[in-house]
């Protein structure tokens, strides 16, 4: 046989409808319509949670905390330089103000 006659051949069997959408695609079709009316609220609620601009100028000034930072502008590293100033160093001996404990030698 040729291959004309094998087609010939295979068009006399009954041709099924593969194109047709059962059930099962639409059930999916809206599922999916569903799903993406969802994800549209909830997207809808986060948006409005945002600010309206996220410039720098939107956002309140810094208050100093003492009158004499609002004359003397202070330094950038300042506020970091004062605080190491005040901690107490890791291998500084005990300090004299604090009563001594008992049992502890010294």
């Amino acid at each position: 046989m040729t291959g004309a006659s094998i087609v010939l051949a295979a068009s006399d069997q009954p041709v099924e409808d593969v194109g047709k959408a059962g059930p099962i695609g639409l059930l999916l079709i809206v599922l999916l319509l569903i799903a993406v009316a969802l994800l549209v609220r909830s997207m809808s609620g986060h948006l409005k949670k945002l600010p309206r601009s996220f410039d720098p100028e939107d956002q309140l000034p810094e208050v100093p905390d003492t009158p004499a930072e609002l004359v003397e502008p202070r330094e950038p590293g300042q506020e970091l330089l004062d605080e190491l100033r005040r901690a107490p160093l890791a291998i500084e001996p005990p300090r004299g103000d604090e009563p001594e404990r008992p049992g502890s030698a010294g």
